[in-house]
């Protein structure tokens, strides 16, 4: 590409298609990086857009110099374990030093680890570690943290159980929670891709910020009959069923049992809990409300 374009890493993801999309509506050009042998179905809906899919070799970094080259920022979607979290992408920053990308938007996109205890979820504290590389890296980067995607809460959620008709939750059902769903995280993070401004190294979102009783409330709206809030024990037993669990293995899991638990408790603990938001940052953005997703959710179905 002769023009300035974003590079969006992991684009054949869930939500690295939707921030390609969100860039193609705001007119900018896109390179959407995939592992060489993507299934094409993957990458369909991009092709349709007239995107431009460059299949790449990952663990390249001259490979990847070669196609950041030109970029005015790279947005990571990868999602994994320590090898993709911090290898993979750490080959990613290196690669887009070296092709001297004036920004980068690293794949975070969760609780707030800045304030978790070190030890308490095992994802976040991949993504703390690997701000080590981006610290020392010389790159503008800007770390996008965005609670709980709200599109886990529908489906199989481990949440709201719709046979009983109950919210689980931990701890108090005063305790206020951040979700945001993808397509807002995605609007949001081509702004600030975007952005001729300089971000902050942190921007912190939310679509709505609702308690276990919003939650209940919300789903009693849009289904007719009433749920209701399901205690399932203190945060402190919580933690002892984590760890006892985590003995039992899954280790090599991007998301074993134990750990949907240690995002649970970091959420009803309030240690992941983002404040102050920076939703007003691209007044052009709405946010979806959690009431409005379920209700769009059902329709769908």
């Amino acid at each position: 590409m002769t023009s300035p374009f974003v590079a969006v890493a992991g684009a054949a993801g869930g939500l690295g298609q939707l921030v390609v999309m969100e860039l193609i509506k705001r007119g900018m050009a896109v390179k959407a990086l995939v592992r060489p042998n993507t299934d094409p179905s993957r990458t369909e809906k991009l092709r349709g857009a007239n995107v431009t899919i460059t299949p790449v070799d990952l663990s390249s970094i001259p490979a990847l110099t070669r196609e950041l080259t030109g970029a005015m920022c790279v947005v990571s979607t990868l999602q994994g374990l320590r090898d993709v979290i911090h290898t993979v992408q750490g080959k990613l920053l290196e690669a887009s030093v070296a092709a001297k990308v004036p920004k980068f938007i690293p794949s975070d996109f969760s609780l707030d680890f800045t304030k978790t205890k070190p030890g308490s979820n095992r994802n976040l504290d991949l993504r703390r570690e690997f701000h080590g590389q981006l610290k020392k890296s010389g790159i503008a980067w800007t770390s996008i943290l965005n609670g709980g995607f709200m599109d886990l809460m529908v489906g199989d959620s481990p949440m709201i159980n719709h046979k009983s008709r109950k919210v689980a939750y931990i701890g108090s059902t005063t305790q206020l929670l951040d979700f945001t769903t993808m397509a807002d995280t995605a609007a949001y993070t081509a702004a600030v891709a975007v952005d001729p401004k300089p971000a902050p190294n942190f921007l912190r979102i939310a679509s709505d910020v609702v308690n276990v009783k919003d939650i209940a409330e919300a789903q009693t709206n849009v289904e007719g009959p009433r749920y209701k809030a399901s205690w399932m024990g203190s945060i402190g037993s919580a933690e002892f069923m984590i760890r006892v669990l985590r003995l039992l293995g899954g280790e090599n899991e991007t998301f074993p049992a134990w750990q949907g638990m240690q995002y649970m408790a970091n959420m009803f603990s309030g240690a992941g809990k983002l404040e102050p938001l920076d939703n007003n940052r691209y007044p052009e953005l709405t946010w979806t409300k959690i009431e409005d997703f379920f209700r769009e959710h059902k329709n769908k179905k």
